[in-house]
């Protein structure tokens, strides 16, 4: 007898909790903060190399696709911060119950997007 299994999973079906979420935007953000070493790297050097080149660091910074690139980079380090705190707590088996982890996932989401909305509209 044969059984009837799914030949792939289709994950835009599947709902998952909010701790598998913040666990995977913990991730996500790690590799978001890890690719734009580089850039802010190089943004850094250009802009104390010159007064020139602080000049069109600053043109560039004024741009709005590079400040939606600084606040998602923002958001990435944010939430990988918050994140990482909670995932810190758990290893040493706090809040490790099921209620504790969908509450903490909750603050976690909560304070990384709020301090985002905060910190992205004073720079702006």
């Amino acid at each position: 007898m044969q059984k009837a299994r799914p030949k792939h999973l289709n994950l835009a079906v599947i709902k998952f909790p909010l701790p598998a979420i913040v666990s995977g935007l913990h991730r996500i953000s790690g590799a978001l903060l890890a690719l734009s070493i580089p850039f802010m790297l190089y943004a850094l050097e250009g802009s104390l190399s010159s007064a020139e080149r602080f000049a069109a660091f600053k043109e560039c910074i004024a741009h709005p696709v590079t400040k939606l690139f600084l606040l998602a980079v923002l958001w990435a380090y944010l939430h990988h911060a918050c994140a990482g705190i909670r995932f810190l707590m758990m290893d040493i088996h706090k809040g490790v119950d099921l209620k504790t982890a969908r509450l903490t996932a909750k603050i976690v989401m909560a304070v990384s997007i709020t301090l985002t909305v905060i910190i992205g509209a004073i720079t702006w």
